[in-house]
């Protein structure tokens, strides 16, 4: 592994996934978070001459990771939009799909883009850049109840009332433009021994309003139960709560709301069999190599 790619960002639990996803020499497979192509790599390591991977991605970043493989295609699009793409491709049906749903570490360590409250800069948190709203928009335009739902929803914020009414009150004394500016108005209001924790809390509730990521991974979701070919594997990994429920429920239910349909002798009505009912974690030798895989969950249907 080259350490550009490297420092992008390590794979989590990638023999795991990748062994998950049943690869057959031949088959058809697609990388929804191609990122770092820690994945997509192992992936096309498994391939033979009739094999091909699709790998998606946003942002103009990823671009420098492209693999010269003459079985990889590249494809510069959110995951959302895989329906799309694969009818683009001629492609009917696919035999795997793996999405890692972590942030890249490449976008945390990268102060310009806003992810991470280790730096100061533009409150941005933008995966495609020439996407629409940033962090910034949302802090200073949006009223203060969508506020408080956001941090409570995204981020299960106890405080996101008291949040909100703190940023709307210094907002309407001046913009809050940067990182540096939006943590002297919230830091107030964490005790010392959980601020970090919390802080990010409050980061991951504003980047998945940003890029818009719970919308983004129903719309893929729904779209991988019309593209995997029967007995296809749908490989996930999560990072928090709201999407590890979303995936469950797709899983057992064949929906995000986790609402079972039976048929008329009371059989579950899914598209999926769950391959592993019990959801796998990384090891503790895994956590200490890569402390940012801590909360990965991986379920493989």
């Amino acid at each position: 592994m080259e350490k550009d790619e490297l420092t992008y960002h390590v794979p989590v639990l990638l023999k795991e996934s990748v062994d998950g996803m049943n690869i057959h020499p031949d088959g058809t497979y697609v990388d929804v978070t191609f990122g770092g192509a820690g994945h997509s790599r192992e992936i096309l390591s498994r391939l033979g001459e009739g094999g091909r991977l699709l790998g998606f991605d946003q942002d103009e970043d990823a671009e420098r990771n492209i693999v010269d493989d003459p079985h990889f295609i590249f494809v510069r699009s959110n995951f959302r939009y895989l329906h799309k793409f694969i009818h683009y491709r001629d492609i009917e049906q696919v035999d795997a799909i793996l999405a890692d749903l972590g942030v890249s570490s490449h976008h945390f360590d990268d102060s310009e883009r806003g992810f991470s409250f280790r730096f100061d800069g533009d409150l941005d948190m933008r995966m495609n850049k020439r996407a629409g709203l940033t962090a910034a928009d949302i802090v200073n335009t949006y009223e203060e109840e969508r506020l408080a739902n956001i941090f409570y929803l995204y981020g299960e914020l106890k405080n996101s009332r008291k949040l909100a009414s703190v940023i709307v009150k210094a907002r309407n004394g001046q913009a809050i433009r940067t990182i540096g500016e939006f943590l002297e108005v919230i830091k107030p209001l964490f005790g010392r021994e959980r601020e970090k924790k919390e802080l990010a809390k409050v980061f991951q509730a504003l980047r998945i309003e940003v890029n818009q990521e719970m919308e983004a991974l129903k719309e893929m979701l729904l779209a991988a139960t019309e593209a995997l070919k029967p007995g296809g594997r749908l490989v996930v990994i999560t990072y928090h709560s709201l999407e590890d429920r979303m995936v469950k429920n797709i899983m057992k239910t064949g929906n995000v709301e986790g609402k079972a349909e039976s048929d008329f002798f009371g059989n579950l009505n899914t598209p999926f069999r769950l391959v592993n009912n019990k959801v796998i974690v990384p090891d503790e030798t895994e956590i200490e190599r890569n402390p940012r895989s801590r909360s990965a969950k991986l379920r493989i249907a």
